[in-house]
């Protein structure tokens, strides 16, 4: 039997491995699924003016319901040809660089910024290393905590790492019901520990990946519910109670001026990981 064809777990049932399984579903929805099912006007922006268009990331200004955003999502593939030209979800520096250009522009502009997770992992191939990764992720994560607007950043499948994070510096970050956010993916933390890839479930409930264990650990602040079965058995659904996710968020942060949104932004992440009693 294919993952596809996998009866999907009650939700109060399902482990932190079937949360990946869930979370990397061939039929879940995308960014550009949902895209299609929220904004309206959206005009996709191209390049990143320094080398060139990566289609891991896909951007531009929309409107939500009349409200004018700015979205930036990472995007899987389905079929061979467009995990290819996707490159499975693993964005290169020119897809953070253009990520980056978009979140400029909405600053300049004024329009809240809603980022879309979803990828294995930030591109580990030489020529993204060659052109600067970690110099692009870092520079997200240092712009982002200075963004004028609202940030709303959204797990909606895989929540790869460093590759994530570069979308994910947030005033509201969120996770999609059966989402995971790691630091790394199970297969590849049970190599390192335990020398067998096959012991991925094990390292899942290890590593504390899921919506409710973030919740819990203060990493993640809200989830957002799922249709019965998961998102990919009702796309429209999981497209409402995203859009209702959304308009509450923004709801929250719309009477933030500027000044507070920044603040706000580096108090949440400034006591992450911090286990003393007195404030750092």
């Amino acid at each position: 039997m294919s993952l596809g064809d996998q009866p999907a777990p009650a939700p109060a049932t399902r482990t932190p491995w079937q949360r990946v399984q869930n979370a990397r579903h061939p039929k879940r929805p995308h960014t550009l699924d949902y895209v299609q099912r929220l904004l309206t006007d959206f005009q996709e922006i191209h390049g990143d003016r320094a080398f060139g268009d990566d289609a891991a990331i896909v951007c531009g200004p929309g409107k939500l319901d009349g409200i004018p955003v700015m979205l930036i999502g990472e995007q899987k593939g389905r079929d061979t040809k467009q995990k290819l030209l996707r490159n499975f979800g693993m964005p290169k520096p020119e897809g953070y660089r253009k990520a980056l250009r978009a979140m400029q522009m909405a600053a300049k502009f004024g329009r809240p910024i809603i980022a879309l997770l979803d990828t294995p992992g930030a591109y580990p191939g030489i020529d993204a290393e060659e052109r600067g990764q970690a110099e692009a992720i870092a520079r997200n994560l240092r712009e982002m905590s200075r963004l004028t607007v609202p940030v709303i950043s959204i797990c909606i499948g895989e929540g790869g790492s460093g590759g994530a994070l570069a979308l994910g510096v947030g005033n509201h970050v969120l996770m999609l019901e059966n989402a995971v956010y790691s630091v790394i993916s199970p297969e590849s933390c049970a190599a390192i520990v335990w020398r067998d890839a096959a012991k991925a479930e094990l390292a899942a409930a290890a590593l504390k990946m899921t919506a409710e264990d973030l919740v819990k650990l203060g990493l993640v602040d809200g989830i957002i519910p799922e249709p019965v079965g998961g998102a990919h058995e009702d796309w429209d659904g999981a497209a409402r109670l995203l859009r209702e996710g959304i308009h509450k968020s923004l709801r929250e942060l719309s009477g933030m001026t500027a000044q507070q949104l920044v603040t706000h932004r580096y108090d949440k992440f400034r006591v992450m990981g911090n286990f003393f009693a007195a404030p750092l």
